[in-house]
């Protein structure tokens, strides 16, 4: 339903998404929202890229976002002290307008089934294994996500069970996404997910005027989508006399000497844009921590959820590499802004939009070799490109128990990255340059948030990351098995995979330097532990860097300073990747002011 749209003319009034509920009926619900959060977590809807023979046991994701909604709907019926259907419905309440109607449908689904206070002898396990999105696999342990009820685990699930069988309902395994409507509403996230070009890109250049759907928060604004030759990052045609085509917002001609002022203020100045390939680090994946805090939830919180859906819960428009604008979003995420867009703009007013955030969850360096392909990046029309190859954890990370199995090997890393660099080479214009940086060593998720509490259990100070972690392991959908465990041994033996894996980067930047015509190629080790290092140097905690849903993904804070991080290595190593700083910048600002925005 993401499809490139090629008419003559296109007029977008509000999301999307928005836009279509009306087509889709009444299905969405609060579950399909958490399930695909979830399925992006574990790699389902967001992922064709989690690595092969993706599979999930004992409900998987649906087992996770049942677990994740029911703990919510307890914990409001305690916090307003009203019956679990009351709170059900004040959950719908707090979603944008559009989506009420729909989550209450869901609500009028399940609520008859559900006790009306949720007792001792019944928890958020018992309830989704009688509804039953979770389930027991044979040859497998059953998985919880609390301590088993006073009275017993079995008697809570009997006991509801005979409810729904009263009421008429199944009590088979059940799946979210073929709950009567809710197809449709699950196929359209899956859609949104697997598609890597613009969305709306009337002159399919690559670029767009929408900020979702792969548009402006992921790549800058086209100034012209009727023209594929006026994109940002395009070399300026007859110098930007009457019209602006590299979208720079720089175009005209200088009164005093007659030149155009592409001559005057960029000529000779060494134009460049960035792009990043990259995983959900890069794309800076970010759950909202107020959607699982049941203290927190509101309106406000849930009031750029189609926005949220749209980016795939990612925020390229906040990350490390292209980071822009102001933040807009407050209610749900915070911190400083900086990026080496940002940084490479200030260096030279000329790069104005010329930014590509090529970074999808999940991906690792097998499926980069599609993903790849969206990059839009003209060799003979186009500015030198400064390119990030950032695939810092998904070729070690996977939910499978046999997880080492499906680890990407140095063998394949270098076949995997060889081919993609023969890819840019054809594509990046003469005097790119190539940036690889190798993996994460992520141990420190685990050691430095495994007690603390996870917010779904602040409200009870009864939930713990390494509750989720397991929790996550056991239905096979963890978004690291490797990483988040409470296996030491595993843990440790991860690091040794990451670490060959960052050897063979190093290697191709040491030895291929000659392979490649159209850029330089270096290597930089994953600044990550050197960053939280500095972080605890100052004062702060490492807990401090990490996002609170996921435990798994640097935060906002720990974006900017990833950001600060490169940007200190490419200037001090590779200063000619980034260009020289453009004397004419304050001129820049004082005649064309903030160049259009973004």
């Amino acid at each position: 339903m993401t499809t490139r749209c090629t008419g003559p003319s296109i007029s977008i009034h509000g999301s999307y998404i928005e836009q279509n509920i009306a087509k889709m009926g009444r299905e969405l619900t609060v579950c399909v929202v958490v399930l695909g959060v979830l399925c992006c977590l574990s790699g389902g809807a967001a992922s064709g890229a989690r690595g092969p023979g993706y599979r999930s046991i004992n409900g998987g994701s649906n087992c996770a976002a049942c677990t994740v909604v029911i703990s919510l709907v307890e914990q409001l019926s305690e916090i307003y002290n009203e019956t679990t259907v009351q709170a059900l419905d004040r959950l719908c309440s707090f979603l944008p307008t559009k989506f009420q109607n729909a989550c209450k449908a869901f609500a009028d689904f399940v609520g008859p089934v559900l006790p009306e206070f949720i007792s001792k002898e019944e928890n958020p396990d018992t309830i989704c294994h009688a509804l039953p999105f979770c389930h027991t696999d044979p040859g497998h342990q059953r998985c919880q996500a609390y301590p088993s009820p006073s009275t017993g685990f079995e008697f809570g699930v009997r006991k509801r069970r005979e409810v729904m069988k009263q009421h008429g309902l199944s009590v088979e395994k059940a799946d979210i996404c073929n709950l009567p409507g809710i197809k449709e509403i699950c196929d359209y996230i899956d859609n949104i997910f697997d598609k890597h070009d613009p969305g709306v890109d009337v002159d399919t250049d690559g670029f767009s005027t929408i900020e979702t759907l792969r548009g402006t928060s992921w790549r800058g604004r086209d100034c012209d989508d009727s023209n594929g030759d006026r994109h940002p990052g395009a070399r300026p045609v007859m110098n930007d006399v009457a019209f602006d085509s590299n979208c720079n917002g720089i175009y005209g001609s200088d009164p005093t000497s007659g030149k155009t002022y592409e001559e005057v203020l960029c000529g000779g100045t060494e134009q460049r844009g960035v792009a990043v390939l990259g995983d959900s680090i890069s794309a800076h994946f970010h759950l909202p921590e107020e959607w699982m805090d049941a203290r927190k939830l509101s309106f406000d919180v849930f009031k750029h959820l189609p926005f949220i859906l749209e980016n795939e819960i990612d925020w390229p428009q906040m990350s490390s590499a292209t980071g822009h604008g102001n933040n807009s979003w407050p209610e749900v995420i915070q911190g400083p802004i900086d990026s080496l867009y940002l940084r490479l703009a200030a260096r030279n007013r000329c790069n104005h939009r010329d930014y590509q955030n090529i970074a999808v969850n999940g991906a690792r360096s097998g499926k980069m070799i599609d993903i790849e392909k969206s990059l839009s990046r003209n060799p003979v029309k186009d500015q030198p490109l400064l390119t990030l190859y950032a695939l810092v954890g998904n070729d070690v990370c996977n939910g499978h128990e046999d997880t080492f199995a499906d680890m990407t090997t140095p063998a394949e890393m270098r076949n995997h990255t060889m081919t993609t660099l023969a890819y840019l080479d054809k594509v990046l214009p003469m005097h790119s340059h190539v940036l690889l940086i190798g993996l994460a060593d992520a141990r420190i998720l685990y050691n430095s948030l495994h007690d603390r509490i996870h917010p779904l259990g602040r409200y009870r100070n009864d939930f713990t990351y390494s509750m989720l972690y397991d929790f996550l392991n056991c239905l096979d959908v963890s978004p690291c098995r490797g990483w988040l465990q409470t296996n030491e041994t595993i843990r440790n033996m991860t690091a040794v995979r990451a670490a060959e894996l960052s050897n063979v980067l190093k290697d191709i930047a040491t030895t291929e330097k000659s392979a490649f015509s159209s850029f330089n190629v270096t290597y930089m080790d994953c600044p990550f532990e050197q960053e939280f290092a500095n972080w605890v140097k100052q004062g702060g905690e490492e807990w401090q860097l990490i996002e609170p849903i996921d435990g798994f993904h640097v935060n906002q804070i720990g974006q900017a300073l990833y950001a600060a991080a490169i940007w200190k290595h490419v200037e001090e190593n590779i200063p000619f990747a980034i260009g020289s700083l453009n004397p004419n910048n304050d001129k820049i600002h004082d005649i064309f002011g903030n160049q259009g925005g973004y």
